[in-house]
């Protein structure tokens, strides 16, 4: 047992400090047997051999301890890669483990769940050989909110990865919660166990709690970049172990390759697994935390904001001049800096075209943002305008026009795969946009890989099934409930999350949902760029109290915590910004609940106003109740059915 202590600080960026230091740790060695533990000693990832010879399988184990309680999270991740040429890193021998490295660091973002951001962890790499003597480093981070794991080959060539072995083996009595893979992203989640565990292809990301419930952990994936392909899970083979797979060979209308090429020297990826209870899981920015620091140094352009979107009321909005000039107003007299120009922009009428449109717009103060098609075989879709964002050529004759116009940003559309080639596309979109300060956000998209830190220029993705579906069916009418309470737990933890929420009246099909239920989505969904996609009516109708709130309720947000929840039943958030909190909570079930809200999050010896906005006696009705709080008081809120409420916490 070697005991080591050195320090090493290494100043990176300005905004993003990296400390690597050579830490107190105990590395045991033990037939074959190393341990990770995180800096506060809950998370413990072992390296074990399961053939228990020199030259055999690796994987990983993941303990949890909590409370006095060791709980086994993840009985194995087993590791290794295929690639062409004969190269094979499925059986292994450990060669060495390199000496602990405490990893600290500090940055700032200027949109997401939190604004400042910190991360303590351990790294530790394992260096193994094959049986032709080619090495493989297997770097393993612990940190106290999860564990990230990434492949690393050095020298030099160029190789097809055949396969990925990393696979996660999860207890039969674990309770899932999974999205059945799609290229957009935007089916519901569904949770099992036992004997109802579906084998299938499965989105990140994907979330577990143990059979004790003793923990929560999210699988998913960071720092994607052109050097390698997005993946996703499938428990095909084994209904319990969930196996890194490629894209389907049909994505993208077949376009492209599903196998990525890579060069050495060469890193994957990061397996992400974030790791905790519930609020661990909801507060975690791990997935950004692993990701490169922000390649745009001077950030005071990107602006987040509300947006006013006539697509959901209107699928074609954006086509009528006068319905552009509406949702302008509507952005102006909600103090909404933002309103979006959708698809058929380009054949404006009813009274003006789009340089009529752009005028108006500036005219009212606030700035348009623009929707474009990915453009490209990849996409069934002809929907114009097509092929601008195509090539650096293209983006940067469009940008160029559209920086003199005066545009904010551009909402990207239909992509329809993850293949190596279409992560390579989206990432070349994010670098021209940056040149012109241009914002970017993604829909018919995958979900966030923590690009947002290294350009944060990305406002927000789609990849979630939102309130567009109460235009394509009526299942959302009844799903959509369930599934509001689940989406914070899951697809939003990792990334914002474009739902365009906050819908008071029907499109073309109906809500269950009540309006403190809608209204209590403008906290809890996260997005840079949140979509408002009723009518304007919907707004304009609203007491003074829900009016005023929906003006003044941020989308970026300096910390977040969850009060209270429980995936499919309820979700109660607080979001703080400034000196105010904001809370946000939904009821996703079909009965009546009396949540208590406490306020212990508050500082001690302060009196807060409350303003809190809740269910009336119907799911039409808003009540609002005005009180003086301090952080050892509490406030019981009844929900109707598929309920909700939000409340204003500002310092007297």
């Amino acid at each position: 047992m070697n005991t080591i202590k050195n320090h090493i600080s290494i100043n990176i960026f300005s905004k993003a400090i990296l400390m690597v230091v050579l830490l107190y740790s105990f590395t045991t060695v033990s037939a074959g047997n190393l341990m990770v533990k995180s800096p506060n000693g809950k998370i413990s990832v072992s390296v074990f051999n399961g053939n228990n010879v020199d030259n055999g399988k690796w994987s990983l184990k993941v303990h949890y301890f909590n409370e006095g309680k060791i709980t086994e999270a993840i009985s194995a991740i087993d590791l290794g890669l295929i690639l062409s040429e004969g190269v094979s890193f499925d059986e292994m021998k450990l060669l060495k483990a390199s000496k602990p490295l405490l990893i600290k660091e500090n940055y700032t973002m200027p949109h997401g769940k939190s604004s400042q951001r910190h991360n303590t962890g351990n790294e530790v790499v394992f260096t193994f050989e094959n049986k032709e003597k080619k090495k493989l480093d297997v770097i393993i981070r612990v940190y106290n909110d999860g564990i990230a794991f990434r492949y690393s080959l050095s020298g030099k060539g160029n190789f097809t990865v055949q396969d990925e072995l990393t696979s996660y083996s999860i207890n039969h009595k674990t309770t899932r919660w999974t999205e059945k893979w799609n290229p957009a992203n935007e089916r519901l989640y569904a949770s099992m166990i036992g004997e109802k565990i579906q084998q299938e292809e499965w989105c990140y990301p994907a979330l577990f709690q143990t059979k004790d419930n003793n923990c929560w952990f999210l699988l998913h994936e960071s720092a994607v970049d052109g050097s390698y392909c997005g993946s996703k899970l499938s428990n095909k083979e084994d209904k319990n172990k969930y196996k890194i797979t490629f894209p389907d060979p049909k994505d993208g209308r077949g376009k492209g390759e599903s196998l990525p090429k890579i060069t050495f020297p060469w890193k994957s990826p990061w397996r992400v697994i974030i790791i905790g209870n519930l609020n661990d899981i909801v507060a975690s920015t791990l997935v950004d935390d692993v990701a490169p620091p922000s390649v745009i140094k001077n950030t005071d352009w990107i602006k987040p904001g509300a947006v006013s979107w006539n697509y959901w009321s209107s699928n074609h909005g954006t086509k009528d001049f006068k319905t552009v000039c509406e949702f302008a107003d509507l952005a102006v007299k909600m103090d909404w800096p933002y309103t979006l120009l959708d698809w058929e922009w380009d054949s404006m009428e009813n009274g003006g075209n789009l340089e009529d449109a752009l005028k108006y717009i500036h005219s009212k103060g606030i700035k348009p943002l623009m929707w474009y098609n990915s453009g490209g075989d990849h996409t069934w879709v002809s929907s114009t305008p097509k092929d601008r964002m195509l090539t650096h050529e293209n983006r940067v004759a469009e940008f160029s026009k559209l920086k003199k116009l005066g545009v904010g940003g551009v909402k990207v559309d239909f992509f329809e795969s993850e293949k190596q080639e279409m992560i390579k596309y989206y990432i070349d979109i994010l670098k021209d946009a940056s040149k012109f300060e241009m914002m970017v956000y993604f829909h018919g998209c995958l979900v966030p890989r923590g690009w947002s830190r290294t350009y944060p220029n990305l406002m927000t993705y789609e990849a979630v099934r939102g309130a567009e579906w109460y235009n394509n069916g009526p299942e959302f009418t009844t799903t959509a409930p369930v599934h509001n309470t689940i989406l914070p737990f899951t697809r939003n933890v990792v990334g914002s999350m474009d739902y365009t929420p906050v819908t008071f009246t029907n499109s073309q099909f109906p809500h269950l949902t009540s309006y403190g239920h809608e209204l209590a989505l403008s906290v809890l969904f996260e997005s840079a760029l949140q979509h408002f996609a009723d009518r304007p009516e919907g707004y304009y109708e609203l007491p003074y109290e829900p009016k005023k709130f929906l003006t003044e309720v941020p989308t970026s947000w300096d910390k977040t915590l969850l009060l209270q929840g429980f995936p499919g039943k309820e979700a109660v958030m607080a979001r703080n910004k400034n000196k105010n909190w904001y809370i946000g909570g939904i009821n996703g079930e079909n009965t009546e609940k009396m949540l208590k809200i406490k306020f212990d999050f508050l500082d001690t010896n302060k009196k807060y106003r409350l303003r809190l906005i809740k269910d009336g006696k119907h799911d039409k009705q808003l009540v609002t109740d005005d009180s003086v709080v301090e952080s050892t008081d509490f406030v019981d809120v009844k929900l109707l059915r598929r309920g909700g409420f939000v409340a204003v916490i500002s310092l007297l």
